[in-house]
């Protein structure tokens, strides 16, 4: 009992010393937004994943790496480009948007470093060459790499379209905002330390060093969709959470398929059961 009652203890006391710390973390509600893919049977939209590379490409692409994504990944089933007349590697499409990225990559004949086109089968290269080298460009910040962003983001595509579709949100009156830093509400921190308002509460959100990103008509969609903010942030959104998990379409089919085969499965199970027990006394 004793060596009970000493555990509950020090879990509590480690509950309340973490608590001070979880309380300080807080951020707004992240805006609510209808996704396609979002339900057990859902789907990615194709049109949209199509929408949101462009922006990725003409707007994001400047400061973020894409670096677990190959260009061929981009032609396979349920991607932005998939077309069942191809493979990913012979799809036209595929194969002219690599075309328009240089690679880093060494001659074969004299071993020089060299750049060029890129083929189906590279990797999207990262805008700078090195991390040091995007801290310069970016007042002291790497700008993440997109490829996982929205698995590794609590609220997934929501978070993100939360934080590209901010406004550069006025400051609260009272906080003080760093140099080279934009007040986000939809960003995860501890904004306390920078809050000088006695008598009112500390503002949510946090500090991010990416100025807000989208404006209207800053792309034209080859569709004809009207580039608003929200639609430019809807269709990022919903291509960093394909590239976080690519293979989605297949794994809901997959686990359809399983589920069907367990129900069909059962049936002839009890069938069984029914035969070879029916005529034994219990």
């Amino acid at each position: 009992m004793l060596r009970k009652i000493f555990a509950a203890a020090t879990l509590a006391g480690l509950v309340a010393m973490a608590a001070p710390a979880v309380a300080g973390s807080t951020r707004e509600t992240l805006k609510e937004v209808h996704w396609s893919f979002e339900s057990p049977f859902g789907q990615y939209d194709q049109a949209q994943l199509q929408r949101g590379f462009k922006i990725y490409k003409e707007v994001c692409s400047a400061c973020h790496s894409l670096n677990q994504i190959a260009f061929r990944n981009l032609g396979d089933k349920g991607g932005p480009f998939w077309n069942p007349k191809y493979t990913p590697n012979d799809n036209p499409v595929v194969k002219a948007i690599a075309k328009d990225y240089q690679i880093a990559d060494i001659d074969s004949d004299s071993g020089d470093a060299i750049k060029r086109p890129g083929v189906p089968a590279d990797y999207f290269p990262s805008p700078f060459s090195n991390a040091a080298a995007a801290r310069a460009a970016n007042g002291g910040a790497v700008p993440p790499d997109m490829s996982l962003l929205a698995a590794a983001r609590e609220g997934g595509p929501a978070y993100i379209y939360s934080v590209v579709t901010g406004d550069g949100t006025d400051a609260p009156a009272g906080l003080t905002i760093p140099d080279g830093k934009y007040y986000d509400p939809w960003m995860s921190g501890d904004v306390s330390s920078y809050f000088k308002n006695p008598g009112h509460k500390v503002p949510k959100g946090g500090f991010i060093a990416m100025p807000p990103p989208l404006i209207a008509d800053r792309v034209t969609y080859d569709d004809g969709t009207k580039a608003t903010i929200e639609q430019e942030g809807k269709d990022i959104s919903a291509f960093l959470q394909w590239a976080s998990d690519p293979h989605m379409e297949e794994r809901k089919t997959l686990g359809l398929s399983v589920m069907i085969f367990l129900f069909l499965f059962s049936g002839v199970i009890y069938a069984s059961y029914r035969t070879i027990w029916r005529n034994v006394g219990h």
